[in-house]
């Protein structure tokens, strides 16, 4: 009913058959742009058009799997009153290519997928596109090519007709845009929406903590996690998928839980803890993003990445486009390798009209680079990262519980945290279900295979003891007060009920008794 900024400008020239090229912010809800006049123009066809055979019309490309499987069900939403005459395909899951190819033979209207994917089903014929195709969409397109997507890009437009629209849809534009405009774009209408990359003060607070050592960022995160001082859910951004089990690892000793989103479990796994994030399971998710966990060094090929992160899925991205819902804060635990990655990074929270807040830490050395993050966001020249109010010294008392949990979680702990997430996947594993049954010896092994080294956990960790609660918390902050306070109850409840008081006599009639014959 309202239509944001980049809607109201995009969707009208859409309709008009222009190409676009539109820059808007992250969660400003491009999605909708492009989406909804391609169904007005699918349907329009459809209804005043001359009878012609079912076949694909729409292209939308997308850089990794989970936004491929966002944009289908949003485009899905879109048109839920003509779901029968819509029908929208992701085909970027990782599917075996004859359940997909079987979807393609029904000709959906839309179909959604990677270009490494949509071109292997070009070239098998299972997909046509030549004389058929009308909309092609570009989503995320500042992507597209830092994920290593270039030569399947050029190869996949030799497969499309010469006419089309096309919309290219980015939060930034650099010289990857570019080079994929002049791919594209016939005389495009480019569109730079006179509006900040993030949303304004009121709505994004954006914070800033230097910490002099690496020790003392973890002391920091335990006190604003275990303290209760960021309320709602969070998202913690690190560098390296190491880093993140060293964090989820770090955090289980104080009982915080949290999860890790990694790019070598399969999509339905990444999928799951998105969706169990969302409903509230989780209230803090751990994260790489997209530029460390999918994207390779430009050049380069896909999948050939870090050598502790090789074995990522190369279409699996974290920080761009991914839809978390109700984020209150985030948290770069590591300062983001680009500003781009910043921006990216604090669009995870704030979406739509949702107060939200971005707390960076950093490390002395890391000073410069963060100045070159702050030159790119600001553009009157005030400081964009406030400095976050904390006294370090209040919160010394836990710095040797943090040492203690440090100590504990070692590289063979981290190395068999990883391990054990690939072995659960490999036990439930529907596609290797068949190789269990004819070889449960493999399966014996793999169940009884335990960790050598794990991380230990100090049960007294997870305790919070008074006296080392900050004094101007101790009346605010609580860790153990719901739990002690259920468990009070009931044992209260069971010592005051009176039976005497409760007993309620029913009375029974009488049977009449058998007389002895």
């Amino acid at each position: 009913s309202r239509p944001t900024l980049i809607q109201e400008k995009a969707i009208p020239l859409a309709l008009e058959g222009k190409d676009l090229l539109a820059r808007a912010r992250t969660g400003s809800g491009k999605t909708a742009a492009y989406a909804l006049p391609a169904l007005q123009l699918l349907l329009h066809r459809k209804a005043t058009g001359p009878a012609v055979e079912q076949a694909v019309r729409g292209l939308v490309l997308v850089p990794t799997k989970e936004l491929a499987r966002q944009a289908r069900s949003m485009i899905q939403q879109l048109a839920a009153y003509c779901a029968r005459d819509i029908r929208v395909a992701d085909v970027s899951a990782a599917e075996d290519t004859a359940s997909q190819r079987a979807v393609l033979m029904e000709k959906p209207d839309i179909v959604v997928g990677t270009p490494s994917r949509i071109l292997n089903h070009l070239q098998q014929a299972s997909l046509v596109l030549r004389d058929s195709l009308e909309l092609l969409v570009l989503d995320e397109a500042d992507l597209l090519f830092s994920f290593g997507f270039e030569e399947e890009l050029k190869s996949l437009l030799c497969h499309l007709p010469r006419i089309y629209q096309a919309f290219l849809m980015s939060a930034t534009f650099n010289e990857d845009v570019q080079a994929l405009k002049e791919l594209v774009l016939h005389n495009p209408v480019t569109l730079k929406l006179q509006e900040s990359q993030l949303p304004g003060p009121d709505q994004l607070r954006q914070f800033q903590v230097v910490c002099q050592t690496e020790e003392d960022k973890f002391l920091l995160l335990y006190a604003l996690l275990k303290l209760s001082l960021v309320r709602g859910k969070s998202l913690l951004f690190v560098n390296t998928l190491e880093r993140s089990y060293r964090l989820r690892l770090f955090l289980e000793q104080f009982s915080i839980p949290a999860c890790v989103l990694n790019g070598e479990l399969p999509l339905c796994s990444r999928c799951h803890i998105i969706s169990q994030f969302n409903q509230g399971f989780y209230d803090c998710v751990i994260a790489t993003d997209a530029e460390v966990l999918g994207a390779p060094i430009k050049g380069k090929r896909r999948g050939r990445g870090s050598k502790g992160d090789r074995a990522s899925d190369p279409e699996a991205g974290v920080a761009r486009g991914i839809d978390f819902h109700h984020v209150s804060a985030v948290l770069n635990f590591d300062l983001p390798p680009t500003p781009e990655a910043y921006i990216h990074r604090a669009g995870r929270t704030a979406r739509a009209n949702n107060p939200g807040m971005v707390l960076t830490f950093v490390l002395p050395t890391e000073q410069s680079h963060l100045h070159t993050i702050e030159e790119l966001l600001g553009e009157s020249g005030a400081p964009v990262l406030l400095p976050y109010q904390f006294r370090m010294e209040e919160i010394e008392g836990f710095r040797y519980r943090c040492r203690d949990a440090m100590r504990s979680v070692t590289k063979q702990a981290i190395r068999e945290a990883r391990l054990k997430e690939i072995k659960e996947e490999l036990l439930h594993s529907e596609r290797l279900k068949t190789y269990f049954e004819d070889n449960p010896r493999d399966l014996q092994l793999l169940r009884h295979d335990l960790p050598l080294h794990p991380a230990v956990v100090k049960p007294h960790l997870g305790h919070v003891p008074d006296y080392l609660v900050p004094p101007a918390l101790r009346g605010l902050v609580r860790p153990h007060k719901k739990r002690k306070k259920l468990a009070s109850r009931k044992v209260k409840k069971a010592k005051t009920q009176n039976p005497l008081h409760s007993f309620r006599h029913r009375k029974e009639r009488r049977r009449p008794t058998a007389v002895p014959s």
